[in-house]
């Protein structure tokens, strides 16, 4: 093994040990952090690591594609605000957000690609794939932190929210840099990551659906450039190409679906059933698919999702009251001897289920046990 081989090595692993470490370190800011540790990794790797570059003629007409297409994107997720309704925006630009996010996440962007660039030009497996996982943990640092990881929810929220959106926009990346450089890459996301910061007001799209879109979004965006710019290979059957648009397109219906089921903002939710109370009719491990309840007639028998501290109960409603014009439901879980303490009225009452998914939850819930220990 060459000299200039064996830098190659220790540098890329060298990069992933420590931004792996980076992960665990307890700090008010990872992202701080992360850029702090990403530039002197990023000027090591451009001053020791030998450059090659092999780009496609076409790196400019992707490059304005993908800043056109960045643009598009903030605008559309922005419009979304006219259903979800708009907030204030809370990190609306000042010196002290210049200083804690705008600085630290350009110098997070533009140096993963830089070192991306630069790895995927040594046209080694094995030092793509560590670069990838670098870079990945890199975007992770850059919007979570694993010591923020005290309990389950924190810890789904790591995975759905980051960790998947982080691996298929890497997936991304990775492809763009390779063929087209790491500049289209840059200007892509310092649009689409900044652009926050400047907005005055912003749309409230939940945060779930939000994930499912910056994980969705890479993945179509890289078909339409793949599209556009790749020659399809002679030997490729008109038949495969069906049977790849068809996979494509029920992969892509598949995950919205998810996605909105999931994220609950939509007249359709998704709720894993995390006790016995309901067993007989729905049991411990069911996925339940409910309604939104929007003053629909509930009757007798029903069986309702309610908020009951924060949390949505899954019972069925055994009785109901008229007192004085408020109609009251009195809700019990079939496999509980008395009745729920207290009642509910038609605000407390968040939707309506009669369908069911059995044993579909029992992966949450191994992995919620697996966590408490």
């Amino acid at each position: 093994m060459n000299k200039d081989k064996k830098m190659m090595y220790v540098i890329s692993l060298l990069t992933f040990a420590v931004l792996l470490v980076a992960l665990f370190i307890n700090v008010k800011s990872s992202r701080i952090l992360a850029a702090l540790l990403l530039i002197p990794l990023t000027v090591i790797t451009l001053h020791f690591v030998r450059k090659r570059q092999s780009f496609s003629i076409e790196k400019k007409d992707v490059l304005i594609l993908c800043s056109v297409v960045a643009v598009l994107y903030i605008v559309s997720k922005e419009m979304t605000g006219f259903y979800f309704q708009y907030y204030k925006n809370p990190y609306f630009v000042d010196f002290k957000i210049i200083i804690e996010d705008i600085l630290p996440l350009a110098a997070i962007i533009v140096a993963t690609e830089l070192i991306r660039a630069v790895f995927l030009a040594q046209k080694n497996k094995f030092v793509s794939f560590v670069a990838f996982l670098s870079c990945t943990i890199a975007e992770i640092l850059a919007f979570y932190n694993l010591v923020g990881i005290t309990n389950f929810n924190r810890f789904m929220d790591l995975v759905g929210m980051t960790l998947f959106p982080a691996i298929t926009s890497n997936i991304y990346y990775h492809y763009i840099s390779k063929r087209y450089g790491a500049l289209p890459n840059i200007i892509f996301r310092l649009i689409t990551t900044l652009y926050i910061y400047f907005m005055p007001v912003l749309a409230k799209m939940p945060d779930s659906l939000n994930a499912c879109i910056k994980l969705i979004f890479p993945i179509l965006l890289l078909a339409i450039i793949m599209a556009l710019f790749e020659k399809t290979k002679k030997r490729a059957t008109r038949k495969g190409k069906k049977a790849g648009v068809v996979a494509t397109s029920v992969t892509v219906i598949i995950v919205l679906s998810i996605a909105m089921l999931v994220s609950c903002q939509f007249r359709f939710g998704a709720l894993v059933i995390a006790t016995e109370s309901m067993t007989g009719e729905i049991n411990k491990g069911d996925v339940i698919i409910y309604e939104r309840y929007d003053g629909q007639t509930i009757k007798e028998g029903q069986v309702v999702v309610f908020l009951e501290n924060e949390s949505k109960i899954v019972h069925r409603v055994v009785k109901i009251e008229n007192i004085g014009g408020e109609i009251r439901y009195y809700t019990k879980g079939d496999a509980n001897e008395d009745l729920d303490a207290g009642y509910r009225i038609g605000s407390d009452i968040f939707g309506l289920t009669d369908i069911k998914v059995a044993y579909l939850g029992y992966p949450t819930l191994w992995l919620r046990e697996l966590l408490k220990r």
